[in-house]
């Protein structure tokens, strides 16, 4: 089975795809830098793919059959809501506009095989219930990619599971030094989701492999 981690050449995206590629499958990193994403390919034995997700259309173009895909790449911006359209737009484009095109691109493969696993990583900030947190549209975004989950996984083939999951406060250059969790901690509910087993849950939303509230 192949395998498509966008944002896979740091931090949690890296992680999900080394444990990925433990689990046997055939895994592909989306990367904007391909020189980079390469060479982390290599070290965890992925190949890496060049990919701007704020035009994807080529890449979905290109892409070929994918049976698990993790939509995980994410910009944050601490620029107030309001004052800067540009970034609002970016972060749109990353973290909603992408993932909905990865996902148009990869279910008509899943849809003729029966199977197909997507997994988007959200945050805490883009629950309701949890206070809709985070600086510029970051929460926004993460909100709608919640959204996304639950409309699609209702559309979704039979065969084919679609969540959402939050990995917590990690220690990447997003998350910075204090967060609490590791990497690898932060990936390990992603990963869980991507190789559900038939009768695994679809259109939920995961912390630690604990349901939470939208």
């Amino acid at each position: 089975m192949r395998a498509l981690v966008t944002g896979g050449n740091r931090g949690i995206g890296k992680e999900i795809a080394r444990g990925l590629v433990a689990q046997g499958l055939d895994v592909t990193i989306g990367v904007r830098d391909i020189a980079m994403g390469q060479a982390v390919a290599d070290e965890i034995g992925a190949t890496a793919l060049q990919c701007d997700l704020q035009d994807v259309s080529g890449v979905a173009d290109t892409l070929g059959p994918v049976d698990v895909l993790v939509n995980n790449a994410g910009v944050l911006f601490e620029h107030p809501l309001l004052s800067d359209a540009a970034r609002f737009d970016e972060t749109i484009d990353v973290m909603l506009r992408a993932p909905y095109e990865l996902t148009r691109a990869v279910l008509p493969h899943m849809a003729a095989s029966g199977y197909g696993r997507i997994v988007n990583v959200s945050s805490g900030w883009g629950s309701f219930a949890e206070g809709l947190g985070g600086p510029g549209a970051y929460g926004i975004a993460k909100a709608a990619l919640n959204a996304l989950t639950v409309a699609a996984a209702r559309e979704a083939p039979q065969g084919v599971k679609i969540n959402a999951m939050c990995p917590g406060w990690v220690r990447t250059r997003m998350g910075g030094p204090p967060a609490n969790l590791s990497p690898e901690e932060g990936a390990d509910t992603a990963i869980w989701l991507a190789t559900l087993p038939e009768d695994g849950p679809t259109g939920k939303f995961f912390r630690r492999r604990q349901e939470i509230a939208w």
